[in-house]
C-alpha cells in the first residue's frame, strides 16, 4: 500500500481547500458504511458517534486539497481511529485521558492499542487486505501519543482527529471534557492545537471554523 513521505509542516495544499462550515458537506458516499456498522458499539463510547463522523467529514476535505494521499487509507483509518476508546475501562476515559498530562496518560496508549485490535477484526471480513489493514493499524497505533507523523497519509488523519474540535458540536462536547468552559477552550485551541496541526489545509479550516464557533457562541461575552 503506497503512503508518502510527509513533507516539512505546515505543508501547502495542492487541491482546493474548502474552508465552509463542515455541515455543508457530511461524509460522501456509501462505501464505508459496512465498516460503520461493523463498530456501532464502540461508536457509543467518548461520544464517537460524534467524533468520528465529523472527524471523517474533514478528513475528506483534507484528502481533496492533497489529492497526492491515499484517500482510501485516510478515510478508513480516521473512521476506526478512536474505536478503540469502546473497551477501555470507561472510568478512566475522563479521569486519566482528558486531564493532567493527558497526552501521555496510559489509557491513550491503550485506546490506540484496541483500535488495532478493532481494525484487524472488522476489515478481513470486509475484504481489504493484510498489507491494507497493517497501514491503517501503523497510524491508529500512536496516532495520540506518538510525537511525529510517518506519513502524509497520517498526518491528514492527525490533522483530521484534531478539526473536529473547532467546530461548534466539537467544542461544546471536549470543553466539558477537559473541564473548561467554551471560551477558554475555544482559547487554548487558537493557542495550542491550531499551532500543532501540519497541513496548511488544516490550519486555514481551523482558523475559519475557530472563528464562526466563538462567534456563534459568544465567547468574547460568556466568559
Amino acid at each position: 500500500m503506497l503512503t508518502h513521505p510527509i513533507p516539512p509542516a505546515p505543508f501547502a495544499a495542492t487541491g482546493p481547500i474548502d474552508t465552509s462550515p463542515i455541515q455543508l458537506t457530511p461524509p460522501s458516499g456509501l462505501d464505508l458504511d459496512p465498516i460503520w456498522v461493523s463498530v456501532v458499539p464502540e461508536t457509543r463510547a467518548r461520544s464517537n458517534d460524534i467524533h468520528l463522523p465529523i472527524s471523517l467529514a474533514y478528513a475528506e476535505r483534507l484528502t481533496a486539497a492533497y489529492p497526492e494521499a491515499n484517500a482510501e487509507l485516510v478515510r478508513v483509518t480516521i473512521l476506526l481511529h478512536d474505536t478503540g476508546w469502546g473497551r477501555v475501562d470507561e472510568s478512566r476515559i475522563l479521569s486519566e485521558g482528558f486531564s493532567g498530562d493527558w497526552r501521555k496518560a496510559d489509557i491513550r496508549f491503550q485506546h490506540e492499542a484496541q483500535g488495532c485490535v478493532i481494525a484487524r477484526e472488522v476489515l478481513p471480513k470486509l475484504g481489504y487486505n493484510d498489507e491494507f489493514i497493517e497501514e491503517v493499524c501503523a497510524i491508529i497505533d500512536g496516532h495520540d501519543t506518538r510525537p511525529v507523523a510517518r506519513s502524509l497519509e497520517d498526518a491528514l488523519v492527525r490533522d483530521a482527529d484534531r478539526l473536529w474540535r473547532f467546530d461548534h458540536a466539537g467544542i461544546a462536547l471536549a470543553s466539558g471534557w477537559f473541564g473548561l468552559d467554551p471560551s477558554t477552550y475555544s482559547e487554548r485551541l487558537r493557542a495550542e492545537i491550531v499551532p500543532e496541526l501540519l497541513s496548511d489545509a488544516a490550519k486555514q479550516i481551523a482558523h475559519a471554523d475557530l472563528d464562526r464557533s466563538q462567534a456563534l457562541l459568544k465567547t468574547a461575552v460568556l466568559r
